[in-house]
């Protein structure tokens, strides 16, 4: 018994604890955008109504995780026909993509704040890694619920070309800055 005691206590302290927090995605206060070149003459930008996920956070570890789904259907240009293009075979493909993803199990931190994820990115059915720039971070319980929550501004660049979404290139710029004010309340 004494043998059975000193393991299961040997167990306990060489048994890492992760301790990480589980955040839902409020997708009142995120809106995944856009901005791309348009012949030279200004930045288009265009936003997704719709978008879920989940964040996992440890902040005594520096770990977590990010998992963000965006329905393409749910694309905004700004007015109907523009939207209908863009949904389209030529760009977003929406029948046949109905979402975009990034999925993280890496976070960059600097001190306690969160800077980066670093992970992959998947549009069009190609996925290729990203790393997203995160600033603003910041936790804290939200006033009128008293939830823990949190909010950042993240942002990436990317080649569309390399996702396959080529029409149009180089009259319509090929990079694509890609950024979203994010939020989320402790699970």
């Amino acid at each position: 018994m004494n043998k059975s005691l000193n393991m299961l206590l040997a167990l306990l302290f060489v048994t890492p604890s992760y301790a990480a927090d589980t955040y839902t995605i409020d997708p009142t206060h995120t809106w995944p955008a856009f901005e791309i070149n348009h012949l030279g003459y200004s930045t288009q930008r265009g936003r997704f109504n719709k978008s879920s996920g989940k964040i996992s956070l440890d902040m005594a570890a520096r770990k977590g995780s990010v998992d963000i789904t965006i329905e393409t259907d749910s694309l905004d240009m700004g007015f109907a026909r523009w939207n209908e293009r863009m949904k389209g075979e030529e760009f977003f493909h929406v029948v046949q993509y109905p979402t975009i993803r990034f999925i993280s199990d890496t976070l960059i931190f600097d001190g306690d704040k969160v800077v980066g994820a670093e992970g992959k990115f998947t549009l069009l059915g190609t996925t290729r890694p990203l790393t997203l720039h995160v600033d603003n971070f910041h936790c804290s319980p939200f006033p009128l619920t008293r939830k823990m929550h949190c909010g950042a501004d993240i942002s990436a660049t990317i080649s569309r070309t390399q996702f396959g979404m080529a029409k149009f290139v180089p009259m319509i710029g090929d990079e694509v800055r890609l950024y979203s004010p994010i939020e989320a309340d402790k699970d």
